[in-house]
């Protein structure tokens, strides 16, 4: 059925984004139609009009627009023998729209109290249908009858209400119906917590066969609430369809109770080793047997956890931070970048919110003489992939300072002066070490190496911060925090032993991948003897807001600054005793 395939594809990614509050709601969705279709063969053109006209008429209908797309009309495949092999017609929908408030976007993952209802509200009011679904591929079959979308009115007003409960707080956690139905939705939305489970009656659905109800894939939506009689006034006054399924409990177990009363019982850690499953076979093929099996086994052991200061209120003000700054403070810094970079922005905002007036210096402006720092007492080397990383991570990077004698007095003059300070993050850490500019007078300096998986990694770490010199780590020791990697030569590499260093920061686990890259005693990021010059792999630029990270501590939900903001202001303090 070519249009129910259309309509699908829409409503899809529609309940994908729905879970944040967008500005005017459905009206503030555009899409993007990618038409991958093996036209030109019998039939096929036909069909791809059905398609065509389908999805055209169902966005009217919703009142959303397609100002683009593209097209893949020749996915066939001609082999020697004379067979010709033909891809499933597929449209892909990408939608987007304008986020008004990123702070209230909703997470998949079940929040763990006891007795939270979870609520399925219908988007389809179409019969639940095993066509087409992953369930019916299992068993080597696709079906004849698909799940539709009957009403795009009804969809509008679902939509919309739930864009509501969103914008209102009401909505603790949801997670869409798609790809392997009901079942695995609850799955995952269970898969990343440590304890509670769910219980869930099948008897209130309007479909007796169990099967249908577990594995159809009819657009809906499972919401995880809190004020359940509030929740239900406004889907009810909305007019959208909805079923109070179950609740959260305390046991780590999925129970479905039939209409018979008997129980069917997941172990929902065990399940999760077996949804692993997949990642662990791709991962052998990627970092070897040995680094498989060690992220398969730690996986769920090495669990995301905090610790912040205890006087630490995430409130700006108590940071002097005014968030809304539009005068100069007269304190000032530079990015410095080089071409392929891309962590100049993110960097450049929080500096500028830590109070700095922040200064893009480009290599070809030291190279060149435009800029030779000497107004500035912060340089920042950001992340990303200077040149490609073709000679190495920052390696053409170091030669542009090593072989330019105006970049390189600039740098020689920067690090000379006594009221500097210097931050190297990612590839800013890695050309930091190239130069040597942490500890230049020892006699074998610090390298950075490919990580031990042997592939690029990135992730959300946990870090330990030591007791430490920095200028900008110091009243940060002692905390447990979380910060972005993305790195493929990461691991620091001592050639003497670890008390001729001062190591800062530490990966809050040895084994990977909680240590992504093996690096010698989980060194996350060093420090030069005097505390100024600093340089790290994770991404402190990247995890400043608390909505930059993927799991924030539930009693720092309002926070508006995250504690990594204090190294910044910490910098911007140190400078200020010199201006």
């Amino acid at each position: 059925d070519p249009g129910a395939g259309s309509r699908l594809s829409i409503a899809e990614s529609l309940t994908n984004l729905i879970w944040v509050p967008i500005v005017d709601q459905l009206k503030g969705v555009s899409l993007s139609a990618n038409w991958m279709w093996p036209a030109k063969n019998q039939g096929e053109n036909a069909r791809l009009y059905q398609a065509v006209e389908a999805l055209s008429n169902f966005a009217i209908q919703l009142g959303i627009n397609i100002p683009t797309g593209k097209d893949s009309l020749s996915m066939t495949q001609k082999y020697p023998d004379g067979e010709t092999v033909f891809a499933p017609g597929t449209v892909i929908i990408s939608a987007a729209g304008q986020v008004a408030d990123i702070k209230q976007a909703i997470g998949p993952i079940a929040y763990p109290k006891a007795g939270l209802p979870l609520l399925y509200i219908n988007f389809s009011r179409s019969p639940m249908e095993l066509g087409g679904s992953s369930f019916a591929q299992t068993q080597n079959k696709i079906g004849k009858k698909t799940p539709d979308v009957k009403d795009a009115n009804y969809f509008i007003n679902a939509f919309n209400a739930v864009q509501s409960l969103i914008s209102q707080g009401a909505i603790k956690s949801g997670h869409d119906i798609s790809a392997g139905g009901l079942v695995t939705t609850l799955l995952e939305m269970n898969f990343a917590n440590c304890d509670h489970g769910m219980e869930i009656n099948l008897h209130v659905f309007n479909e007796p066969d169990a099967v249908k109800i577990l594995f159809s894939e009819n657009p809906a939506i499972v919401i995880q609430v809190e004020d359940r009689e509030k929740v239900c006034d406004l889907l009810s006054n909305q007019g959208v369809d909805f079923i109070e399924i179950g609740q959260m409990v305390v046991e780590r177990t999925l129970t479905f109770i039939r209409s018979d009363d008997k129980k069917i019982r997941l172990d929902i850690d065990r399940l999760r080793d077996v949804w692993f499953e997949t990642s662990y076979q791709l991962d052998i093929k990627q970092s070897g047997e040995g680094f498989a099996r060690c992220r398969f086994q730690n996986y769920k052991r090495q669990d995301l956890s905090f610790s912040f200061n205890k006087t630490f209120t995430g409130k700006a003000i108590d940071f002097g931070i005014d968030m809304h700054r539009r005068i100069p403070s007269g304190t000032k810094a530079a990015i410095i970048r080089e071409k392929g970079v891309n962590g100049d922005r993110e960097m450049a905002y929080a500096m500028y919110l830590a109070g700095f007036d922040v200064k893009d210096v480009h290599m070809t402006d030291l190279i060149a003489g435009r800029e030779d720092l000497s107004d500035v007492h912060l340089i920042v080397f950001v992340g990303g992939f200077s040149n490609s990383d073709v000679l190495g991570s920052a390696k053409g990077w170091a030669g542009a300072f090593l072989f330019n004698e105006k970049a390189a007095k600039s740098l020689e003059n920067f690090y000379a002066r006594k009221d500097t300070l210097s931050l190297g993050v990612c590839n800013g850490c890695q050309l930091m070490t190239e130069l040597n500019l942490i500890y230049p007078k020892h006699p074998e300096q610090v390298r950075m190496l490919h990580n031990e998986s042997g592939k690029f990694e990135s992730g959300f770490v946990n870090l330990d911060i030591a007791e430490n010199n920095s200028v900008m780590l110091h009243s940060l020791s002692g905390n447990r925090l979380g910060a972005w990697i993305a790195h493929g030569e990461g691991k620091f590499s001592f050639p003497c032993f670890s008390d001729n260093y001062h190591i800062v920061m530490k990966y809050s686990y040895d084994l990977y991948p909680g240590n992504p890259n093996g690096s010698d005693w989980s060194a996350a990021a060093i420090c030069s003897n005097n505390g100024r010059h600093l340089a790290m792999m994770p991404h402190l630029e990247r995890s400043f807001l608390p909505w930059q990270w993927p799991i924030y501590p539930e009693m720092h939900q309002h926070d508006e600054v995250s504690p990594w903001m204090e190294a910044f202001v910490n910098a911007r303090k140190w400078i200020e005793k010199w201006i």
